[in-house]
């Protein structure tokens, strides 16, 4: 095998923790940073090296959901050892999804957090695992959960084991994540990185385009993206919304138009809202609501219809009740949901620039998105999940934007490697 120059392939800012993780001084490594700061990278390349190191190694890599493993830690693997210049030594596999270093059959496996039942049938064939790798690790419920899972991967033999952790760090000082990298504890090394450690033409100039872009925007949003910063308390979940009147002038003019629907009826109100959506800017602008309580459908129809000049997207979880609704002529399809698309959805509002809703055409999405807040628990510790309660607007949003989130999604995917 070829020397592998590594000088080249780390961004200098890991430079000394590559040598203290070669010394094996740690067995928890905290990857923390903005966007660009090639932490994903250097997880990934140190797995490589310590496969390669130990002929009795394997690794375990994962994510909160299944959905989100193809394209992003799977994918960050085959650039980095086509990278390395060892691709010839390894086979790739996405049933089961693993990557075998054909040598030795070493492997490095993919799992995901969403049943804890996976992380107990890991079939390594030989060895050991030594290497465990939580990307994105702020999406995980706690570090019990946390905890659970190494119990699994890490029992039998008395041997070193080295635990990744990577991650944005949410704006919430008080946040789980936040709170656990500043917990001091033998063995555990925490590094903070971000792309202004990266030599700029690693990055290239679209993304240092956007990056400068929205320093000049939104500073605080730049600062907690791109330097991965605690910008706040973080209890507020939409920090880009405002609230104002929406013109006639405006509407006039609106040509990208985005329809929801939340189905409701006793307890929780349905909810339609007509939005625009400009996408150059990445602005919002909600001007017109139906919604309440004891609303049937027909009652909502006679509302609605003369909306019917576009698609509305609703809640696929009621089938009957689109049916319904397109007997009657609406235009009207299911949203497409999976593991992890209520996180994605939020997460991509929240990077909007502006969310600009009209709050006397539109009172309830005004209040709920206003108020939506992280929840925390008795112990004054902030909730990880986003909550599933006075969000019947955005849920509706989220619906009603499915197909623009679905291509951002496929476009970032893309674009990572």
């Amino acid at each position: 095998m070829t020397e592998i120059r590594l000088s080249g392939l780390i961004a200098p800012s890991f430079h000394r923790l590559h040598n203290e993780l070669k010394a094996e001084l740690f067995e928890e490594i905290w990857l923390k940073g903005g966007r660009g700061s090639t932490k994903s990278t250097f997880a990934s390349m140190q797995i490589i090296l310590g496969l390669l190191k130990d002929s009795e190694a394997n690794a375990v890599v994962t994510r909160r959901y299944q959905n989100e493993l193809r394209d992003t830690v799977y994918g960050q693997f085959e650039w980095s050892i086509a990278r390395m210049g060892v691709g010839n030594y390894f086979k790739f596999q996405v049933a089961p999804m693993q990557i075998v270093y054909i040598p030795t059959g070493q492997k490095i496996v993919f799992k995901a957090a969403d049943n804890p039942l996976k992380m107990k049938s890991i079939n390594l064939g030989k060895g050991y695992i030594k290497y465990a790798w939580f990307e994105e690790v702020d999406q995980f419920a706690s570090m019990d959960e946390i905890r659970n899972i190494l119990q699994s991967l890490f029992r039998g033999e008395n041997k070193k084991r080295i635990s990744f952790f990577s991650y944005n760090p949410p704006k919430s000082g008080r946040s789980w994540v936040n709170q656990e990298a500043k917990t001091q504890k033998p063995g555990r090394r925490v590094h903070h990185s971000t792309y202004l450690d990266v030599p700029p033409e690693w990055l290239g100039d679209r993304f240092l385009t956007d990056a400068g872009h929205l320093k000049k925007v939104n500073e605080t949003a730049y600062r907690h993206e791109y330097l991965g910063e605690e910008v706040g308390t973080g209890l507020e979940i939409f920090t880009n919304v405002e609230l104002r009147a929406i013109t006639q002038d405006e509407i006039a003019i609106f040509d990208r138009i985005r329809q929801g629907l939340d189905f409701g009826y006793a307890v929780d109100p349905l909810c339609f809202e007509r939005m625009h959506y400009d996408r150059k800017r990445r602005r919002l602008y909600l001007f017109k609501e139906i919604s309440g309580l004891n609303l049937f459908n027909r009652q909502f129809w006679d509302k609605a219809q003369r909306y019917n000049d576009v698609a509305t997207i609703a809640d696929s979880a009621e089938p009957k009740s689109i049916a319904e609704l397109k007997s009657w002529g609406m235009k009207i399809k299911g949203a497409k949901k999976g593991p992890g698309s209520v996180e994605f959805g939020i997460k991509w509002l929240q990077d909007l620039e502006q969310i600009i809703i009209d709050p006397e055409r539109c009172p309830l999405a005004a209040k709920e998105f206003i108020n939506y807040a992280l929840d925390a628990d008795r112990n004054g510790i902030i909730k990880s999940q986003f909550p599933d309660k006075d969000n019947h607007a955005i849920d509706c949003v989220r619906y009603g934007l499915n197909d623009d989130m679905k291509d951002r999604k496929l476009k970032a995917a893309r674009s990572l490697y």
